[in-house]
């Protein structure tokens, strides 16, 4: 991409101007034929100038893609976090999903409609402030749960610190979210989605953590659980290592294998009631089908049967009927007609039956060529008879 030369379109020109070095940027980071994938860190990009993905946004990312303009506005639609009109500033979301609505979150997005004056996805007057109701911000530990530029801002909101909130931001103030990183512009934030890092000064150690997000490590360092051999200065691998048989033998022998350990490790409090517990399970499933294999009262014939036996019924009829391959199959017609039933209520059910029609309309038994009916003959009769 960074040797090919674009001829960019009136539509696109503007933007190429200004973003083309970072959308080269971004591009190089994808393998080669595999360009288009970057469509999505593209389209933050355009926002980080315009606030949003507007028709010159689209021509840009299709050409500098090489796509058609069709292609990307399908993607641009597909995802909220891509904007299609102005936003402000700030852009504001109140989760008003399940959990957090049942917790006030619905309470919180009204009173900052009534408060701003704008519904979702309106933008204040001043172009400060957009609000929109989200359908889930996955922080349901922190519910209910108000974010700004997609940052956590407010958790354990109220509709109080909501309207705070909005109103220290149309101010200029710099407010210090409940946790994570300092609050930025929608447009910085972009920046920060198309896969930059954020430049400012001690952005990202302003929050602290949440304790429901802690809440694992508290607990493992209570109960003194931990990795083994675990070393927190160990960098980070960035590749996969190589697939090796005999490493994954070792690491995993089988039952029986001579590499499998003759000694078991001490285990560990929460290891042990681990056991306990599966071994609990383990036992009430033996109760159950204990049970389940008694002999109980078949409904039908009477005889005590074990229990278990779920075949579909035209399964064991055809298999009554025709038990192996050496037997032939009875004729279709005698199985409907000619069997005879094989128990007393069967008998009485076919008893009472009356024999099947062959299903033509009555009178039509009659010799073909005599159109005459008894009926016929007395409507007509009687219809003679009234017009005398």
């Amino acid at each position: 991409m960074s040797d090919t030369k674009v001829d960019f379109s009136p539509a696109a020109a503007p933007l190429a101007e200004k973003l083309l070095d970072s959308a080269r940027e971004i591009i190089a980071r994808y393998p080669l034929g595999r360009e288009r994938s970057a469509l999505l860190p593209l389209l933050h990009l355009v926002q980080t100038t315009e606030g949003h993905v507007s028709p010159d946004g689209v021509a840009f990312c299709a050409e500098v893609l090489g796509i058609n303009k069709a292609q990307v506005g399908a993607v641009a639609t597909f995802y909220t976090m891509y904007k299609r009109r102005p936003t402000g500033e700030y852009l504001v979301s109140v989760c008003t999903n399940t959990l957090c609505n049942m917790l006030g979150g619905q309470e919180i997005y009204d009173g900052l409609t009534e408060h701003l004056g704008v519904g979702h996805d309106e933008t204040t007057a001043d172009g400060k402030i957009t609000l929109e109701h989200a359908e889930c911000l996955a922080a349901c530990d922190y519910a209910p749960v108000v974010t700004v530029n997609y940052d956590f801002t407010i958790d354990q909101a109220t509709p109080d610190s909501a309207v705070g909130l909005v109103e220290g931001l149309r101010k200029g103030e710099k407010l210090t979210p409940s946790r994570g990183a300092r609050l930025c512009s929608l447009k910085e934030m972009q920046f920060q989605l198309a896969g930059f890092a954020d430049e400012r000064d001690g952005a990202v150690a302003d929050g602290p953590a949440g304790a429901p997000t802690l809440r694992g490590v508290t607990l493992a360092q209570q109960h003194g659980v931990a990795v083994p051999n675990f070393d927190i200065d160990t960098p980070i691998a960035t590749t996969k290592p190589a697939r090796d048989e005999s490493a994954r033998a070792v690491k995993d022998p089988g039952p029986g294998s001579a590499t499998a350990p003759a000694t078991a490790k001490p285990e560990g409090k929460i290891a042990s009631v681990a056991k306990k517990a599966a071994e609990a399970v383990k036992h009430a499933a033996a109760v159950v089908v204990d049970k389940a294999e008694t002999v109980v009262e078949h409904r039908k014939a009477g005889e005590p049967v074990k229990a278990g036996d779920d075949k579909d019924p035209e399964v064991r009829t055809a298999e009554h009927r025709n038990p192996d391959a050496s037997t032939p199959t009875p004729d279709e017609g005698k199985l409907r007609t000619g069997q005879a039933p094989e128990n007393a209520a069967e008998a009485a059910g076919a008893a009472g039956n009356a024999p099947a029609g062959d299903g033509k309309p009555a009178g039509d038994g009659r010799p073909a060529g005599d159109s005459k009916r008894d009926g016929g003959k007395r409507d007509g009769g009687k219809r003679g008879k009234e017009k005398k």
